[in-house]
């Protein structure tokens, strides 16, 4: 399935964004069927290729969440915006192993310690 998509380029901290079709399984880094614009989120400026969007929407290519509220924005697309969450990595929660009362193994030997005669 074809999706229309941003892909980051640029250096560190400064993020823009490259408006590509590709694969949705396929990396946003690797190779694009085609580029269809750029957006650049420090000035808000998009420069977008509003028939070629069209066209690949033509074709069965769905929008990103993020891609759809930027064509809002532009008013190429029309409807309400979409709610965008970005992913979180997280860390496989730790399972807890059960307490081991060591308590009760070292009053074991103490008792132990006591018995032996003082020679």
């Amino acid at each position: 399935m074809l999706t229309i998509r941003l892909s980051r380029v640029g250096k560190k901290k400064q993020p823009s964004y490259r408006l590509i079709v590709s694969e949705k399984a396929r990396d946003p880094w690797g190779k694009a069927t085609e580029i269809l614009g750029s957006y650049d989120p420090r000035t808000k400026k998009a420069a977008l290729n509003a028939e070629r969007i069209a066209y690949w929407r033509s074709q069965g290519a769905q929008l990103s969440d993020s891609v759809w509220n930027l064509l809002l924005k532009e008013k190429i697309v029309e409807g309400t915006t979409r709610n965008v969450v970005a992913k979180l990595k997280s860390n496989p929660p730790k399972k807890e192993e059960p307490k081991v009362e060591a308590a009760p193994a070292e009053a074991k030997v103490e008792e132990k310690k006591e018995e032996a005669p003082a020679a």
